[in-house]
């Protein structure tokens, strides 16, 4: 995809197309996708919002690495953690990590190389889109797998049993990293186009418009539809339980007063024509609760992951079937909106569980 230029050399930040004039790619960045940005830098002075800028990249490549290392270190060391979900914030921390550590670094990398030119060889090149493909696919899946998990906790919990659940983490989570992996690796096994143009010195995912269907509509829009029909199901399921147990009245035929003990459901009499006795729960159990807050955890999470992607894709599904040509400098916002996702991950699943902070508390407690 044609990226931008962030010239340093004048005041003002200027935005000119590179020396080479490069097809856009269907689809680019974080997952799926060609050579991610352009924020070009050719030489000193740099322009303080050009600094600005790279420190706030810099800084969201660290915080994603280190706060998602913290989820996986919190995980291995509490023994209660050793079980469903808590397997499936694992799954998603290890993508996220190796985000942070062996993708984000690299796209950074070639956003500030003059002339957008990969100078690392061939074979760094196609490691490096693999595990684009690979850790960015595994992340998105492993948000659909959460949510998937959810859902069956709300809607099936009879059925839905301990030993059920750990066996459905398992095969979600091994079909993640198996559909990633088939994504990624497709261009190398089949031949799939190729990723590294040794005349342009240019590093990005096959172009093949074949394959631009394949990996995007298999590392997005699948998901996407999948955690959508998901959280709707929630929604409504939430909805019809959590309602019907607010209220209930029941005729009776005598008059009667009556009040049990506290925190025990509590019965109100109301004297006309016709008696009736009103049952209120003087609050929600301990599993409604919980339901509840796995509810909005679902919610946010998936909230957050469609507003970092929705626009990067949505750019990159309609960039080969039309003329029209985003401006780079957006591509590489949404490109890097995309990419922030990784880190709202672990920062959205522990926020709605008091068991990481206690855990992240006691954890450096006995550092100490």
């Amino acid at each position: 995809m044609e990226v931008s230029n962030l010239s340093g050399a004048t005041p003002g930040i200027a935005f000119l197309p590179g020396p080479e004039s490069y097809s856009d790619s269907p689809i680019s960045g974080r997952g799926v996708g060609s050579t991610p940005g352009g924020l070009i830098l050719p030489g000193p002075p740099f322009s303080v919002f050009t600094v600005l800028v790279v420190t706030l990249l810099v800084l969201l490549i660290a915080a994603t690495f280190l706060w998602n290392l913290l989820v996986l270190v919190t995980i291995l060391r509490v023994r209660t953690f050793h079980r469903v979900p808590h397997n499936l914030v694992a799954s998603t921390a290890v993508s996220d990590v190796l985000v942070a550590a062996l993708v984000m670094p690299l796209s950074l990398v070639s956003e500030l190389s003059a002339g957008r030119r990969w100078q690392l060889g061939r074979s760094l090149c196609h490691v490096w889109i693999s595990f684009d493909v690979l850790c960015c696919t595994a992340s998105i899946w492993n948000v659909a797998a959460i949510a998937l998990d959810r859902y069956w906790t709300i809607t099936r919990h009879l059925q839905y049993t301990l030993r059920t659940r750990r066996r459905a983490s398992a095969l979600m989570i091994g079909v993640t990293w198996a559909l990633s992996a088939l994504i990624a690796l497709a261009p190398l096994l089949f031949g799939w186009g190729e990723a590294y143009d040794a005349r342009l010195q240019r590093c990005q995912v096959s172009q093949e418009p074949s394959y631009a269907v394949f990996s995007t509509c298999g590392a997005f829009y699948l998901p996407l539809a999948v955690v959508l029909f998901v959280y709707w199901k929630i929604y409504k399921a939430a909805k019809f339980r959590f309602g019907r147990r607010r209220r209930a009245v029941v005729p009776l035929p005598a008059t009667l007063q009556a009040k049990e003990a506290p925190q025990e459901a509590e019965m109100v009499f109301t004297a006309r024509c016709r008696a009736t006795v009103t049952f209120q729960t003087s609050g929600d159990s301990w599993r409604e609760q919980k339901e509840k807050r796995a509810a909005v955890m679902v919610g946010i999470l998936i909230g957050v992951f469609a507003l970092c992607w929705i626009p990067f894709f949505l750019t990159e599904l309609i960039s080969p079937f039309c003329a029209c040509s985003l401006p780079p400098i957006w591509k590489s916002i949404f490109l890097w909106l995309g990419y922030s996702n990784s880190f709202f991950n672990p920062l959205i699943y522990t926020a709605f569980n008091k068991n990481y902070n206690n855990a992240f508390k006691s954890l450096f407690t006995k550092q100490r």
